[in-house]
């Protein structure tokens, strides 16, 4: 079971990956201190255009959520029933999920918000929870993310939509 220090330090550890990684593509990016919602770091570009960037780091297996973020589920007894998506006010927030590795060869998985939410639309079911009928857990796995490992890119098309 993961400790509160073990977690503040994955991440800890993958906010600065990140703000690393981004200083080598070209972008100033700076973690905060505190709690920040919706957001862990801000990226900026030499045109002064800044971004906020969601960083979610692990050590495996999955990265964690609540469903309800996503979409709208209602509990209908003991069986959980998908209603569609919910009206994401930050859709084009760039999520960078860092799956953390002991060999240090860490993996990046660059998406938007609103990918996280086409993902769960796909695959959360709803239906009857085993455990606790009341549970909003979801989770997504690195084998499902690959089409975005690395896809650094998407930092810079939404650079590329904000006005200087």
């Amino acid at each position: 079971m993961a400790t509160g220090r073990g977690t503040q330090l994955t991440r800890q550890i993958g906010e600065h990956l990140v703000a690393a990684e981004l200083g080598r593509r070209g972008l100033i990016a700076t973690p905060f201190a505190g709690n920040v919602p919706i957001f862990d770091l801000l990226a900026v570009d030499e045109k002064g255009r800044a971004i906020p960037i969601q960083v979610k780091a692990i050590n495996g297996p999955s990265w964690q959520f609540n469903i309800q973020q996503f979409l709208r589920v209602e509990l209908v007894g003991r069986i959980q029933h998908v209603r569609g998506k919910v009206r994401l006010s930050h859709s084009n927030l760039v999520c960078i999920l860092v799956l953390l590795s002991p060999e240090r060869r860490d993996s990046f998985y660059i998406l938007r918000f609103r990918d996280l939410q086409d993902y769960f639309r796909r695959t959360y079911k709803g239906g009857r929870r085993r455990r606790n009928p009341k549970s909003m857990h979801c989770a997504v796995w690195p084998r499902d993310l690959e089409s975005f490992r690395n896809r650094w890119e998407t930092v810079f098309d939404v650079l590329e939509g904000v006005r200087s």
